[in-house]
């Protein structure tokens, strides 16, 4: 059972001994989204992660989608992280339906096959709108590696900022039921849904968190937002489904909320909790469930691990996963209680 905060809990003041963040990207799930939306290489800023054009694959006709060379990021583990591998996904709404198509395998990747190289542990890690589609992509790697001749291979997954809601927003449109309708469309996916939803609800419906969960069988931890920002700012409140500039500074700061548009907020946060009661009841999963006014929070140490982390439980999200992922505690299911309780949140 998920265990809910009513209190504000307290900072932690010193940072554990002996922690160690062992971070590592393999080329092979990452290049299929990276660099699909510029041929110009980002400007890199100072000390991060430089990247690596995949050598031929241009003359093999391996591109992506938009015709630009495909590349990925790469940064090697060490210490007993060295022979371990994180694997990080991401994109934007405007590569939804693409990442989709990716994911699940169907015809729009032609007749190329990619060698796969098996390591001996593997954490599946990706943010932003479109989560959904790539712990499809999950499920795939799940049955990639669980094979009775890799059964040594540990394969985990980590959803940061991407279980979406099927909410009105102010004006009575639902954004996201749109944007997967359009993914149903476009491919016609119906044959990858699980049956089981199929049998119940709409095939648009099995992309939201109460029939995605129940579809995934791969240990899952859920890192997300009761008051994700992104979802407020594009779901709840898009610009144009309010009058005048009345929710104009509240979408961008929670803190320039009325207590009426705290009110609304409060009831979006109940209906994410409701809809993960799902993954409260699989054994092998993990939440952190946190109510700061933020989306993904894996990517960013300020966030991830920090003295000025949010805290759910004593614990910062990298402790939590960490304490889920080497199961060093039988349940780590955190969920906050409501804003503005937690004094850890920077937001």
């Amino acid at each position: 059972m998920a265990t809910e905060h009513t209190s504000p809990p307290v900072v932690r003041k010193r940072r554990p001994a002996g922690h160690t963040a062992t971070v590592a990207a393999a080329p092979l799930f990452v290049l299929l989204a990276l660099l699909a939306a510029s041929s110009r290489l980002p400007v890199a800023a100072a000390g991060l992660t430089q990247p690596t054009l995949v050598a031929g694959a241009q003359e093999k006709g391996a591109v992506c989608l938009d015709g630009t060379p495909p590349a990925y990021y790469l940064q090697k583990g060490f210490g007993s992280g060295s022979q371990s591998w994180m694997v990080f996904l991401e994109i934007s709404t405007t590569g939804i339906k693409f990442l989709y198509i990716i994911a699940m395998g169907h015809h729009f990747l032609g007749t190329r096959r990619v060698k796969q190289r098996m390591e001996p542990n593997c954490i599946s890690e990706d943010c932003a709108p479109g989560k959904q589609l790539s712990l499809n992509s999950c499920k795939k790697e799940w049955t990639l590696l669980n094979r009775p001749y890799l059964q040594a291979v540990s394969v985990k997954c980590l959803a940061d900022g991407g279980f979406f809601l099927d909410a009105e927003d102010l004006s009575g449109e639902r954004f996201m039921r749109s944007v997967f309708n359009g993914v149903v469309q476009l491919q016609n996916v119906c044959e990858v849904l699980p049956e089981e939803c199929l049998e119940e609800k709409d095939p648009t419906e099995c992309f939201f968190p109460a029939g995605l969960i129940k579809s995934i069988c791969t240990p899952t931890f859920i890192v997300n937002s009761e008051y994700d920002y992104w979802q407020i700012q594009n779901v709840v409140a898009p610009v144009g489904s309010y009058p005048g500039d009345t929710w104009l500074h509240c979408r961008d700061n929670i803190r320039s909320c009325s207590s009426q548009q705290i009110d609304l907020l409060h009831g979006f946060r109940q209906k994410l909790i409701h809809e993960l009661k799902a993954a409260k009841d699989k054994e092998d999963w993990g939440m952190f469930i946190d109510s700061c006014f933020t989306h993904c929070q894996t990517q960013s140490s300020g966030t991830w691990h920090s003295p000025t982390s949010p805290r759910l439980g004593y614990k910062t999200v990298a402790e939590a996963v960490g304490d889920w992922y080497f199961g060093r505690r039988r349940e780590v299911k955190q969920i906050d209680c409501e804003y503005p309780c937690n004094p850890t949140c920077g937001s």
